[in-house]
């Protein structure tokens, strides 16, 4: 599975419910939620 940096938790934390968006610069990301505090969480790929 693919991590990201949660921002609450403050460590790097495996996505939940990922899914592979594209943002408004044309970039790929993966958005999902960190498992132990719901956030968003976003990791920019490549």
């Amino acid at each position: 599975m693919v991590e990201a940096y949660c921002v609450k938790c403050k460590k790097k934390v495996e996505v939940k419910d990922g899914k592979e968006v594209i943002n408004k610069r044309g970039r790929k990301m993966l958005k999902g939620k960190c498992p132990k505090c719901n956030t968003t969480v976003c990791r920019i790929l490549g």
